[in-house]
Order: structure tokens, then sequence, then C-alpha cells
């Protein structure tokens, strides 16, 4: 089969298309036959090497795994100890090696695909998906009626999140570009801030939670625009993310706001609920570009520049 593979790290560029050998499920996972994957900036991350820490869990010299974790396709074999899914049953979710026409993963990290969506729809939302989904439901607990600013609003992240606050019943200001304002506006945000014409730590406004896709701001002018008692989610690392770690319990305490560090994780229920959500018309997944397997080292580069529009999708069987 063909896969994508990195021998070392470093820039897109270390990125191969190769043929290898087809994976075989262990007793406790599916095979699926891969339709299409997405990515996301874990991946380029991990191709990178950077930072150095991530290398403990990828590998010290090289990569331990092939790159990809976003997929969607059908189940072709299961094993033994599998009871929620057959051959055939299409799935959208997590797996080894998303970036290859065959992948194992285990029946915890997949759920059934949405009946409406398209295999490279149902491609981009596992991580991206959940990881608003948690950030907003469990860490931020936003509640209706309350406001929430999305910074990064046209992003991966950002996109499903405008969507879930809306669903969560809040008041949703999203952050964004001036070419992606239309985008935002209509993915349901009720105001929209276009960051080249305004800065929003500037603005009169409060908000009960600002939701932190981007990094571009510290947390110094990122807390005076919370409510007394507003949460603040980073999806990711702030600027000063190196004194945060000591810093938050005395900010906790000193501005009365919750400051929460989001570590999204893999969860069956999440994708359940994104695949109800999708299914009902309450979120519709945003693709920015699509690209063919042997086109990944492009889509990666793209990716990497952080300037794309929802999501970016590899397609990799039509049939």
């Amino acid at each position: 089969m063909r896969a994508i593979i990195y021998d070392g790290y470093g820039p897109p560029d270390v990125v191969k298309c190769k043929e290898v050998e087809k994976p075989a499920a262990t007793d406790d996972e599916v095979l699926i036959k891969i339709r299409a994957a997405s990515v996301n900036p874990l991946d380029w991350r991990m191709m990178s090497g950077k930072p150095f820490v991530g290398r403990l869990m990828a590998g010290l010299r090289k990569p331990r795994r092939r790159p990809g974790v976003d997929v969607a396709g059908h189940i072709e074999a299961v094993g033994k100890n599998v009871t929620q899914f057959k051959p055939g049953d299409e799935v959208f979710g997590n797996c080894r090696g998303a970036f290859a026409e065959y992948g194992c993963a285990k029946e915890t990290a997949i759920a059934l695909k949405p009946r409406n969506a398209t295999f490279e729809e149902a491609a981009s939302v596992p991580v991206a998906g959940y990881t608003a989904l948690q950030g907003l439901r469990k860490n931020a607990n936003v509640q209706p009626g309350q406001k929430v600013l999305i910074n990064g609003a046209a992003g991966g992240v950002g996109t499903f999140a405008v969507q879930i606050a809306k669903w969560l019943g809040a008041e949703v200001t999203g952050v964004c570009s001036s070419r992606n304002v239309q985008m935002v506006r209509s993915i349901g945000a009720d105001h929209v801030i276009d960051y080249t014409q305004e800065d929003f730590t500037t603005r009169p406004e409060r908000y009960d939670v600002i939701f932190e896709c981007v990094g571009n701001y510290t947390f110094a002018r990122m807390h005076p625009v919370l409510t007394p008692k507003g949460t603040l989610v980073l999806v990711g690392a702030p600027k000063d993310v190196s004194t945060m770690g000591f810093l938050v319990p005395l900010l906790r305490n000193a501005v009365r706001s919750q400051v929460s560090i989001l570590m999204a994780r893999r969860n069956q229920a999440d994708l359940n609920t994104l695949r109800d959500l999708i299914e009902t018309g309450t979120i519709k997944p945003v693709i920015d570009k699509r690209y063919r397997l042997c086109e990944t080292r492009q889509a990666v580069t793209y990716c990497a520049e952080g300037h794309a529009r929802g999501k970016v999708v590899i397609t990799v069987a039509m049939t």
C-alpha cells in the first residue's frame, strides 16, 4: 500500500510517499481502508522535531510512527475482541499513520461517520472538533447567555469552536483576518473582529470566556478583557507560556479569573456528540483545501504557514 513516511526530523521536505506493508489489526483493533485524512498542527510539529521535548514521545533520533491521526474510511477487518463495529462500517476518528491507504485504530478511537457528511468532511472533524468541544464544555463550562470570544475563529479549531459555542447558547465574537470575516459570520458568529483593523484587547467589551487558538497575545494583555470571573482557555501556548506555570496560581487569586491550558484527549463519546451535531446540521466542517495522498508534503507546508481557513484535507481513495 502507499503511505507517507519520514525517516528523520526536519521541514516538510522530509515527507515521502512510498510503498509499505499493509498493517494488520490486533485483537482490539480495526483495519480501516482510508478514504480521507486531515492535517493538524501537531502533525507538522512532530515532523519538525521541535520543540525537542516532543521527541520524548515521537522518538529521539527519528520518528517511531508514520504521520497522520485524523481519518475517515470504512472498516475492512476487525480484531476478535472488537464488538462495536463490523466490516463495511463507515467510520471517522483517530488511527495510527492516517496518511496512508490503510491504518489500524482502537475501536474506542473511532465512531460511526455522520451520515450526511462526506469522507473529507468527516476526516476534518476529530482532533479539531473534540479540542473545541472539550475546551468550551469542560474547561470553560460555557453557559447560555455568556459572552465568548474565539481568537483564531477561522482556523481548524476555531471554526468548530464558533459553532459549538453557539450550540451551547453563547453570544459569540470571532477574531480573524479581513478575508475570513464573512466566513466566520456565516458559521454563526454574532460579532466578528477583523484583527487587521482592530485589537480586541483595546476594546471596551468584556468576555466570560476567551478561547485562545493563536498564541499571539500575552496573558497580561488578555486578562483585562475578561469579566471578573471569566475564563481564559489556551489552545496551545501564549507568548509568555514559560512563566505561566509559576504564575497561574497567583494570577487566579489576583484577578479572580481561571486560566486553563487545554490538553484535549481522544474521546469516543465526544466523537459521537460531534457526529450528532453534524447530522442535525448544528455544525458543519469548513474545508479550505484538498490534496491527494502524493501531495501530502504540500498539504503539510500549507498548514504550517498558519493561514488555513478551516481544515486541510488529504483525499486518499475515491472508492
